[in-house]
């Protein structure tokens, strides 16, 4: 499968993504400069973690306008994978391809650390080859992560099984101790509408190999992967 990696001005997550789909994972991918206007040749694009554009105004509000995001969108509108990490989440909901926003974390601190996800649907490519419910241990770093959306728009994500990850225990247990930044309802990944576009602010390129601390972000790659075999 090809991974287009997105890079826009300040983005920093770049390399760790490359090296987990290409050293992890055995795929291919090429990095993806924000003027680019034609992905066609790509089945997955990341939009990885960062400081896009320093920041400025709010999280993703200035990316959203880059060239390259007409193309995620036509990219998303076909069916394709689309997959936005910490400031990718930010980016997918300020473009209006994810619902809610990301605010300050509750602590008002940047949080960084390993930190518990409870899968809450496998019905999706991205979570597909995890156990129902399966715990992950993943880790973050952020300091606008605390998910918002109106109380329809949590019921209707609820309803439609398009929350994807919550903040837990290592036991499983969804605990205000265990959300690291406010998230409502602990949540740490959404899908969209057609469950081809995910964000979530954890980082799974950064628990793709033991020597980094872990291997359960590999459980999202492989669901895309064997999600997108089965597919073409």
């Amino acid at each position: 499968m090809r991974f287009g990696i997105l890079v826009f001005p300040g983005t920093w997550s770049e390399r760790d993504c490359y090296h987990a789909l290409t050293e992890c994972m055995g795929q291919d991918a090429e990095y993806v400069w924000h003027r680019e206007t034609d992905v066609s040749r790509f089945d997955c694009l990341v939009l990885p973690g960062g400081f896009s554009y320093g920041d400025y105004l709010r999280c993703g509000a200035i990316a959203r306008f880059s060239p390259v995001m007409d193309e995620v969108r036509r990219h998303a509108a076909a069916g394709r994978l689309v997959i936005g990490i910490c400031n990718g989440f930010q980016i997918l909901c300020e473009a209006g391809l994810l619902p809610g926003a990301l605010m300050r974390n509750r602590s008002l601190q940047f949080r960084c650390e390993w930190i518990h996800l409870r899968t809450e649907t496998t019905a999706s490519p991205f979570t597909s080859a995890a156990a129902t419910r399966q715990v992950l241990r993943i880790p973050i770093a952020h300091g606008e992560g605390s998910y918002f959306a109106d109380a329809a728009t949590l019921a209707r994500l609820q309803d439609e099984e398009r929350v994807a990850f919550r903040y837990c225990d290592a036991m499983g247990a969804i605990t205000e101790a265990a959300n690291p930044n406010g998230s409502l309802a602990n949540i740490a990944g959404v899908l969209g509408v057609n469950r081809n576009v995910l964000g979530m602010m954890p980082h799974p390129e950064r628990a793709s190999e033991l020597l980094m601390g872990g291997t359960d972000g590999t459980v999202i790659w492989r669901s895309m992967i064997e999600s997108l075999v089965r597919i073409t």
